[in-house]
């Protein structure tokens, strides 16, 4: 019945122009682990009932490997009919080249300025005073995830926060247990700037990446950091890496580790695995130092079609990935936040809670370093800390001079 219902509210207030030329869709992102798969059936599910075609085009891996793939095809005139990317800085070139399709007439008819929420994210989208995405979520990085009974079997309260985890490990390590699972690539730079945050703070961080405060980046605050990461990594070793994000969730699920650092998106993972937050884990904003977010998140943005049936459905894509419904069904899945404040949220588990008295009740929200700063700076930060993280050999103070490097290098 309710699906009936999120049907019809559907085809009443978007699809009834698009009947008469019902239309296939190419719709290309990287949403392949169990949670993300869950999640993004929800937008197929709701683009169907338009009367159009949701036609799947998920790539395999992580963003890193899917956004040159998604570029090139554009670029190389085989575009796709939508495609997810991240907001920030990754089309900036399709829209110069004017491949892009603006939607302008559509975000002002249905004031996204006033739905849509926090303003960066829109902002993110917004070139030359147009509009050229949709933002569909909030997502933050700043969370540590724990299994609870990893902690109780062995006697111990669950840590609240990173520092009581590093505590805790040499007594983990003793029983078997993994402290902190590990993904290799991305999620080792996201790890790392998690705990940059936790440990220097919003603003540091924001004047590092955004402002490249050389002072900041090569002073004694970070210095501490860096040799806390350094006591951090003999409890993530290369060899216990593995090559997924999903995979070193998927170990503190099983119970083989004891934590992870991730996205909210781990909470789709957790949610497939019928686990209970606060019951059966715990999810720690700010890795349980200081609650905070940052405004990541994804955005669909629709390539040009000499096709005037693409064009409609393409805008019927865009308008139907913001009502209220379809919202709440995608994000409860992904474990991301909704980009509406006005939706029903009675379902919201304790993470998502969580996250919206963050977003809706703290100044404690800042922007994702790819808002900040171009791919190219945050691909060489990456592998600096993967390298670091995963060799003994580099020393806190090699590691932090090239990252003052690499940060004085970065174009404004």
């Amino acid at each position: 019945m309710k699906n009936w219902k999120l049907a019809a509210a559907l085809l009443a207030t978007v699809a009834l122009p698009s009947l008469a030329s019902a239309t296939d869709l190419e719709v290309t992102h990287w949403w392949t682990s169990g949670g993300e798969a869950a999640a993004v059936a929800e937008f197929a599910k709701a683009f169907d009932a338009t009367g159009n075609k949701w036609v799947d085009g998920a790539i395999a891996g992580s963003g890193d490997t899917a956004r040159p793939i998604i570029i090139s095809r554009i670029l190389g005139g085989n575009p796709m009919g939508a495609t997810q990317l991240n907001p920030g800085k990754d089309a900036d070139e399709l829209i110069a080249a004017g491949l892009m399709q603006d939607l302008t007439e559509l975000a002002s008819k249905e004031e996204w300025a006033k739905i849509l929420r926090p303003a960066s994210q829109l902002e993110s989208c917004t070139v030359d005073g147009k509009v050229y995405c949709v933002p569909v979520n909030l997502h933050s990085a700043q969370w540590m995830w724990t299994n609870r009974k990893v902690f109780t079997d062995l006697g111990m309260e669950p840590p609240k926060d990173i520092n009581e985890l590093i505590a805790l490990a040499p007594k983990l390590q003793e029983a078997g247990i993994q402290p902190l699972s590990m993904a290799q690539g991305w999620p080792v730079g996201l790890m790392v700037n998690d705990v940059l945050v936790a440990q220097a703070g919003v603003d540091n961080f924001v004047k590092v990446y955004k402002d490249r405060d050389l002072s900041i980046a090569g002073g004694a605050e970070f210095t501490k950091i860096f040799e806390t990461l350094a006591n951090i990594r003999q409890y993530t070793p290369a060899d216990k890496m593995v090559p997924q994000w999903n995979e070193a969730v998927g170990l503190v699920i099983e119970g083989k580790a004891a934590a992870n650092i991730m996205g909210d998106w781990a909470g789709g993972e957790f949610a497939v695995a019928n686990m209970v937050a606060g019951k059966d884990y715990d999810c720690l904003p700010g890795l349980g130092v200081t609650p905070v977010l940052n405004t990541g998140g994804d955005v669909f943005y629709f390539p040009k079609s000499a096709d005037p049936a693409v064009t409609e459905a393409q805008m019927v894509m865009a308008s139907t990935l913001v009502t209220k419904e379809v919202q709440v069904a995608f994000n409860l899945k992904k474990g991301s936040l909704p980009m509406r404040a006005d939706v029903d949220l009675a379902a919201a588990n304790d993470c998502m809670k969580k996250g919206l008295e963050i977003l809706d009740g703290s100044t404690a929200v800042f922007p994702n370093d790819v808002q900040m700063i171009d791919r190219d700076s945050i691909n060489q930060i990456n592998d600096l800390f993967t390298e670091f993280m995963a060799n003994p050999d580099v020393t806190a103070a090699d590691a932090q001079a090239k990252f003052v490097a690499i940060i004085e290098a970065a174009p404004k």
